[in-house]
């Protein structure tokens, strides 16, 4: 229902997030993002339409940071709060190296959402490693996906490649092919893109074959207007403006203001090469660089202690001693008060970046009353034309820089103008209630859409009525062919049971076929689509509705598997024929058997070991060979499904008829193996929790349910 009140979860991976004393600049992982996904989580808990705000990042535990970053539950404020999980190794790791983890993020995304007892209504992810694990989530769960992209793998690659980097360094640092096929994925799958500005989506999305200009949405971001401010009357800070004096000969002059990151990206040093070779603007101004807090450079990861190397240089070569402050400590909560000083110093802020995406500190500084200078590119286009506070510049040439820096503080009347038409329009255009207002409207368009496509999908496909698996307490998985369907009354009085218990209890099918023919079969037999298929005798792991698979198991069980080596080893073997190309898959070989050619399976393993072969081999009904990855196979699938989903085992009935069934019928899970079941299975009578149900097909899974009052 529309009129319920929306639980939103928000998913930003990487960099060091906490919602006091944030340590932006700490690397090029913690800026502008930390603080949008921050200030938006709090922004969307004080709407009344909202019930809960979770923002989801990766728990760190290393003895270099804060204990901050390992406590699980962090309060932003009415409604929204941080929530850490562990994913990888406990000490913290720069974006690049989040990659191999980001499949157990999912898992651990799922463990913490089960124990909420409800579903989010949507999944708004931030950049491309949170939206590869949304995307997983989303088709996981069906709830429909937003996303962010901050900066974009495509456009960086360019703008490498255009400053003379090779690709194969490119790629060695900073893993763009990986992170670009994400962002590709991610665009297929989310229904709306969020951006900052018209420009982002059309120069920088536009780079990207699956962009779709219809499902991105303009909302640009707020600042928060209680924290920057014009001085007014107020004291300077002290501390702030000792900290920035101590460099100065003459501290009163009029200050040119730049925060960043010291991150290449930035142009720092084209900054420092305008002012350096312009004596007149030394002459009228000092230059401030706050580039991050730092201990001591030389332990500082090897971009930005290169980036600082080159500015201390930089100031040593233009002799710039006592013209330029670059404070080594300064937190987030100083940088309002580095404004109010710019402002009260009648100075001007810039942002000499290359490009920009949007230009958070853009807005802070136009909110404290400080006129701007800003690259003629990306969302500082759209800034100052709402805000009318200041001039775009070509940063790509520092003769320009220099000449805009000395226009804009060379006319004092002009200045009071951007002073104050800065503080009036980023209150009309950039707050985070107009921001959360626009994308609460965005949000309920969405899900509106969603839930029509959903009524129609149900009214043209069979809708399972059972509960989805992240609220189920328990699950049912059943063979399909001489287990779940061969007895149609038998049949309706299982799915009878099972929309009783739709409350507690999910369902889902393992079987020998491929995802296509099990969807076919159970069409054809009217059964409500599982939840969950296990197919290609374990293999493939996909979710109903959107079928896509689960690829988490896909990454587990591609271990050892070596699909063409196998095929060409097995060619000698007498007695095997392959299966027809509609039953072969990534992960799975199907061969028709001789029993009487075939050797046996101990010699079949001796023989492909002696190869340098890995597989596990499935034979069944004395006809069919089924050669998997090791680590593939029914059983280890429902086993993959219990560690995911944070199910016990003995939270699963298992129902089967054959030796393609024995593995996931044995072990902590309930086991029923149905009256009309092939005598591979005999071995299997006596085990504990391995029930043989005299009824036959769909009769005996009922039979199983009973015995084990696998209800209560």
């Amino acid at each position: 229902m529309l009129d319920q009140k929306l639980y939103i979860l928000m998913i930003s991976v990487h960099g060091l997030i906490r919602g006091h004393d944030m340590e932006l600049g700490h690397d090029a992982d913690t800026g502008g993002q930390i603080t949008y996904v921050v200030e938006l989580a709090r922004a969307l808990g004080r709407n009344s339409n909202i019930a809960q705000v979770d923002l989801l990042t990766r728990q760190i535990e290393d003895s270099k940071i804060s204990p901050d970053y390992a406590t699980h539950i962090e309060k932003l404020g009415p409604n929204a709060q941080i929530v850490r999980l562990p994913c990888g190794p406990r000490k913290y790791l720069r974006k690049e190296l989040l990659w191999p983890h980001l499949d157990q993020m999912v898992d651990r995304c799922l463990h913490y959402l089960r124990q909420q007892g409800r579903l989010p209504d949507l999944i708004h992810t931030h950049y491309a490693d949170a939206g590869y694990v949304g995307l997983h989530l989303s088709n996981l769960l069906g709830i429909p996906q937003i996303h962010t992209g901050h900066s974009l793998g495509r456009p960086k690659r360019e703008r490498l490649l255009a400053a003379g980097r090779k690709e194969q360094t490119i790629e060695r640092q900073f893993n763009l092919s990986q992170r670009i096929a994400a962002e590709e994925e991610t665009l297929v799958h989310a229904s709306l893109i969020v951006t900052s500005t018209s420009q982002e989506i059309e120069d920088q999305y536009g780079m990207y074959k699956n962009t779709d200009p219809r499902h991105c949405r303009v909302i640009p971001p707020g600042t928060d207007t209680s924290r920057f401010s014009p001085p007014g009357r107020k004291l300077i800070d002290p501390n702030t403006q000792t900290g920035v004096d101590r460099f100065l000969s003459n501290p009163k002059k009029p200050m040119i203001l730049a925060i960043s990151r010291p991150d290449t990206r930035k142009n720092l040093d084209g900054l420092i090469e305008a002012y350096g070779s312009d004596q007149s603007l030394q002459d009228i101004a000092n230059l401030v660089i706050v580039a991050g807090s730092r201990e001591d450079i030389r332990m500082m990861e090897t971009s930005q202690r290169e980036v600082m190397n080159d500015l201390l240089l930089d100031i040593d070569r233009y002799d710039l001693w006592g013209k330029v402050a670059i404070p080594k400590h300064f937190t987030a909560e100083d940088i309002p008060e580095l404004y109010r000083l710019a402002v009260r110093r009648r100075g001007i802020f810039i942002n000499p970046a290359l490009t920009e995406p949007f230009g958070l500190t853009l807005i802070e500084a136009a909110a404290s009353g400080l006129p701007i200078i800003a690259p003629e590119d990306g969302g500082p286009r759209d800034i100052i034309a709402n805000c009318r506070n200041g001039l775009l510049v070509n940063t790509l040439n520092h003769t320009e820089i220099a000449n805009a820096l000395k226009e804009a503080l060379s006319d004092r009347k002009r200045w009071r103008d951007w002073s104050r038409n800065g503080i009036t329009n980023v209150r009309r255009h950039y707050t985070w209630d107009a921001h959360v207002t626009k994308y609460v409207r965005e949000v309920n368009k969405l899900l509106r859409k969603a839930r029509k496509r959903l009524r129609r999908q149900s009214a043209a496909t069979l809708y399972p009525d059972w509960a989805p698996i992240p609220l189920a307490r328990k699950i049912i998985i059943s063979d399909i062919d001489n287990t779940l369907l061969g007895d149609e009354q038998g049949l309706a009085e299982l799915l009878q049971w099972l929309r009783a218990h739709a409350d507690t209890v999910s369902f889902g099918v393992a079987t020998g076929r491929s995802l296509e023919s099990a969807v076919k079969i159970l069409k054809k037999w009217h059964v409500p689509m599982p939840d969950v298929l296990i197919t290609s005798v374990g293999s493939e792991i996909n979710y109903w509705p959107s079928l896509r698979p689960d690829q988490g198991w896909s990454n587990h069980i591609r271990h050892q598997w070596r699909r063409e080596a196998l095929a060409e080893a097995l060619q000698a073997i007498p007695g095997l024929t392959l299966q027809p190309p509609e039953n072969q898959r990534e992960f799975k070989l199907s061969y028709l058997v001789a029993p009487e050619q075939m050797p046996p399976l101990e010699q079949l393993y001796q023989y492909l070991h002696q190869q340098n072969l890995h597989a596990k081999l499935i034979y069944s009904h004395e006809t069919f060979l089924d050669v998997l990855p090791t680590r593939a196979s029914k059983g280890l699938a429902v086993r993959y499904l219990a560690y995911k989903w944070g199910l016990s085992l003995q939270n699963f009935l298992i129902a089967g008829d054959s030796g393609n069934d024995e593995e996931m019928l044995v072990g902590d899970t309930l086991g029923v193996v149905v009256g009309n079941h092939s005598p591979e299975l005999e071995p299997l009578r006596g085990l504990e929790q391995m029930y043989f149900a005299s009824n036959t097909y769909a009769r005996g899974i009922l039979e199983g349910l009973e015995h084990y009052n696998f209800a209560q």
